[in-house]
């Protein structure tokens, strides 16, 4: 059904009592959430607003407004401004956004703000990290807009000032691995090898994807070569491709053969794997985290939830390759089977061929 068309059997349901009608649009909100229906969402979310009484509308307003625009609108000019090479002309709109964040939204004796963006960052997040205080759900993806006025104050000048604003940032959300990522790019900057390595730790423990395992082994790689430990530094870029080709790293790697002088060491599965115990860096994805989405796929499949299953499901054969969970997925999304690559395909011998290239 078109937006039109919902909003109007949606209005047809209303009655006279306010409350019912704010219980019945909530749950309808909630399916439509979990079926990833936009236009079903917003025509709820419209008819939410519209039962509020008159004080509560003005609440959510001042709240979620700044001079009449929304918040997320707000961040939407920033990111604009920041494509177009001004971050300068964004940055202070962008702490205006950064403070009246914190300030609308700040932690209480028995309440927090979390910016959870699904089932599994929900789940996930109170499994590893106990609350004793009530989450409440920000109505937009502040981590994320905490984390551009970080990246435009690191841009700007002020990497040390960025610090505890991407602290802040991984407050509203401690499983997204965004505001962890920008923070080591300030440790790079600052050159400071132990947090570095601190924050590349916590990142593995929540990362939920080959791609983030693979960051974070490339920032150790960055760090060890910043530090002239070559034969480390080139264990972790080779685990980094192992997990998850970029193109990055091979450029990366010929520059740690040229400042090392000879070439790289090749290393065995075994010896990547004590390197990684050398520095206390798990390699591969915290057992947790498979739980948790295979957990939730499970789940989610019983209650017939098959959008929100698809993407536990994506996420545990991501990080597990299991055969079984492969076809699982290709059951209810047979077009999907494009997007899947062959283990080993992809990831050549990188610190072959950048030793034969050096030889040369």
């Amino acid at each position: 059904m078109s937006y039109d068309e919902i909003l109007k059997e949606l209005r047809a349901k209303l009655g006279d009592s306010r409350e019912e009608n704010d219980k019945m649009l909530r749950k309808e909100a909630e399916k439509f959430a979990k079926e990833k229906n936009a236009d079903g969402l917003k025509a709820a979310s419209e008819l939410l607003t519209e039962n509020m009484s008159e004080e509560q509308r003005e609440e959510i307003k001042r709240i979620t407004q700044i001079d009449g625009v929304r918040l997320d609108q707000i961040h939407n000019q920033i990111v604009e401004l920041i494509n177009k090479h001004s971050s300068i002309e964004a940055k202070p709109l962008a702490e205006k956004l950064y403070k009246k964040i914190t300030v609308e939204f700040k932690e209480g004796e028995k309440a927090k703000f979390v910016s959870l963006r699904n089932p599994f960052e929900d789940n996930l997040c109170q499994i590893l990290f106990k609350q004793d205080k009530v989450l409440n759900r920000t109505p937009f993806d502040f981590a994320t807009y905490i984390t551009t006025y970080a990246y435009i104050l690191t841009e700007t000048g002020s990497p040390f000032d960025a610090i505890p604003v991407l602290q802040k940032a991984i407050e509203y959300n401690p499983v997204d691995c965004g505001p962890k990522f920008e923070l080591a790019e300030v440790y790079k900057i600052l050159k400071n090898k132990k947090r570095l390595f601190e924050i590349t730790r916590d990142t593995i423990k929540v990362a939920s994807s080959p791609v983030a395992l693979a960051r974070c082994y490339a920032n150790i790689g960055y760090a060890l070569t910043d530090s002239q430990d070559y034969d480390d530094a080139a264990a972790f870029y080779t685990a980094s491709v192992m997990m998850a080709p970029h193109p990055a790293i091979p450029h990366e790697m010929r520059n740690l053969a040229q400042l090392k002088g000879t070439p790289l060491k090749v290393f065995s599965h075994e010896q990547i794997l004590a390197v990684f115990k050398k520095y206390d860096i798990e390699f591969g994805p915290n057992t947790e985290v498979i739980k948790v989405a295979s957990q939730l796929a499970a789940y989610y499949l019983g209650e017939r939830d098959i959008p929100n299953a698809l993407n536990a499901l994506k996420i545990t054969y991501n990080l597990t390759r299991d055969e079984q969970v492969k076809k699982i997925i290709l059951k209810y999304e047979p077009e999907s089977a494009k997007d899947f690559v062959p283990v080993n395909e992809g990831r050549p011998n990188i610190t072959k061929t950048v030793n034969e290239n050096y030889k040369k």
